[in-house]
Order: C-alpha cells, then sequence, then structure tokens
C-alpha cells in the first residue's frame, strides 16, 4: 500500500472541497443555497450510481448487510443532512467566514470521539500537529475582514454560533458512523453511495413535505448558467471529495484525517484573491506557513 495514502486522501479532499466552495458560491449568488444543497446531492448521487455500476458491477451494494448500511445511512443524514443544514443557517446567521471557523473545530471533536467511542491514540507529536494546522487555519480566518467583531443583534449572533458548533460537532458525528460502518476494508465507493443515497432521500422527503419541490426545479431553470457551476460542485464535492474522505478516514486516524480535511480556508486564499478579488494580508500568508508546518508534522510524526 502506498505510504501516507490515507493523508493523502485527505489533503486531495481539502483540495476538492475549495474547489466545490467556489462553484457553489457562484451557483448559490444566482439561486440560493438550499437549491445549490438539493441539487447537489440529485447530481452526486448520479456520479456515484454511475461510477459504481462502472467499478462494482452492480447500481448499489445490496451485498453490505443491514448492520453496515445502517451505520452508513445514519453517518450521511447526520454528516450531509443535519451538519450542512447547520452550517448553512450559521452562514445566514453569522457569515460564512465565522461559520467556517467554528467548523474547523471539528478535527477536535473528531480525534475526542475517535478516543472515546473507537480507542484511537493519538502521538503527543500528531497531537501538537493537529494543534498546529487548526491554529493556522484559525489565523487566516480571523484575519480575513476582522471576524471577531460582535453582531448589533446578540441574539442572532448566538443562534450563529451554535449553529456553527453544531454543524461542527454533526461532521465529526458522522465521520465516526462512517469509520464504523467501513470497518472490514469494506469499498469506501460503496459506503458513499449509501451515505449519499440516505443523505438525497431525506433532504428531498423534507423538500416535498414543504411543497418546495417545484420552486426548486423553476429557479435552476430561470438560472441556467448556474446548473454548470452545482454540476461541478457536486462532481468535487459530494462525488470525489466525500469519496476521497471516507478512503482517508478508512486508512489513518480519524483526528489527522479531519485536520487535513479541514484546510480548505488554506487552498482558498489564491481562489479568493484571484477569482473573487479579496485582498489578502501578511497574517493570512503566515497563519498558511504555520498550517503547513502543521500538516507536515503530521506527515513525518
Amino acid at each position: 500500500m502506498t505510504p501516507f495514502l490515507g493523508e493523502l486522501a485527505a489533503l486531495g479532499t481539502s483540495l476538492c472541497w475549495s474547489a466545490t466552495a467556489t462553484f457553489f458560491t457562484l451557483a448559490g449568488q444566482k439561486v440560493g443555497s438550499m437549491v445549490v444543497n438539493r441539487s447537489r446531492l440529485l447530481l452526486a448521487i448520479l456520479f456515484l450510481l454511475t461510477t459504481h455500476w462502472l467499478l462494482q458491477g452492480t447500481l448499489l451494494p445490496l451485498a453490505a448487510g443491514w448492520e453496515r448500511w445502517s451505520w452508513l445511512a445514519l453517518s450521511g443524514i447526520i454528516g450531509l443532512v443535519v451538519a450542512d443544514g447547520f452550517l448553512f443557517q450559521a452562514y445566514v446567521s453569522i457569515g460564512p467566514r465565522l461559520g467556517s471557523l467554528l467548523m474547523s473545530l471539528s478535527p477536535v471533536v473528531s480525534a475526542v470521539l475517535a478516543w472515546l467511542v473507537l480507542g484511537e491514540k493519538l502521538s503527543w507529536g500528531q497531537m501538537a500537529g493537529i494543534a498546529l494546522a487548526i491554529g493556522g487555519v484559525m489565523w487566516v480566518i480571523l484575519d480575513r475582514n476582522g471576524l471577531m467583531r460582535a453582531s448589533p443583534d446578540r441574539r442572532r449572533y448566538l443562534w450563529g454560533v451554535l449553529f456553527g458548533l453544531g454543524a461542527a460537532t454533526g461532521q465529526a458525528v458522522g465521520l465516526i458512523l462512517a469509520k464504523k460502518g467501513l470497518s472490514g476494508d469494506f469499498p469506501a465507493l460503496s459506503g458513499n453511495v449509501i451515505r449519499m443515497l440516505a443523505a438525497g432521500t431525506t433532504l428531498w422527503a423534507v423538500t416535498f413535505f414543504q411543497r418546495q419541490a417545484g420552486e426548486t426545479v423553476q429557479r435552476l431553470l430561470q438560472e441556467r448558467r448556474a446548473i454548470l457551476n452545482i454540476i461541478g460542485g457536486a462532481f468535487f464535492g459530494p462525488f470525489l471529495g466525500v469519496w476521497l474522505s471516507l478512503i482517508a478516514i478508512q486508512l489513518t486516524h480519524i483526528g489527522v484525517a479531519s485536520t487535513l480535511m479541514a484546510l480548505p480556508p488554506i487552498f482558498l486564499l489564491p481562489i479568493s484573491y484571484f477569482v473573487f478579488k479579496e485582498r489578502l494580508g501578511w497574517a493570512a500568508i503566515a497563519g498558511t506557513v504555520v498550517a503547513m508546518m502543521g500538516v507536515a508534522i503530521l506527515f513525518w510524526v
């Protein structure tokens, strides 16, 4: 097996999520975040079923067993529906930057839960690398336009913080459940199919219950340019990114994997500069260096 394959998959996940964040931001500016969220899951399911059929010979991993299906389905609902729902609401309440900052706490929650539930242990060096990488991520995000200003609406601010913490916790719980479902070298692609089907079915059941399915389709037809961005985001995010994330948690510690997967704010710096024309300060660059030092420690300890 290739050395550091799990860590490389986690870094690939960060790169994919950086790309998908860009695509979904462009699409969300046109049709709104909820329409993007619903559409991305349908497209991801289509990509995954096609790939699973080509590589595994079947559309669905029906031989996985009900226990494995249960763990992975619950992981998909919590990680892809509940956590993402909290995250989108945090973006609305306190903005995407502070929401991302709170989401970066997910590795801490993951490491604690992995220690409590799975009995995983991290060396002092790995813990130092995790702390350094998280510190770098936080430094970068905090530098971007002064995130620590208090909101004039204290109640809205408090709820936004709680939603952000809920998103981080939901993502961590989803990873823990996914690792249990992937035990025994179960194919990560098949696990992703199960998670995405459960998430998509749940989210669209809620959409139909709220009678918003027609509105979703109508908004997409009115902004057809957004469809291309949603397709790109769905490919790099729920399809390729989540697939790589499952490979990562299968082959390395959850604390290490989730830390490396928390680096999109770092990779988004050049994208923000060249695509969204944001100005970057020296603190953002220094934070990037600190985060990369943390990643290096994780590789070599």
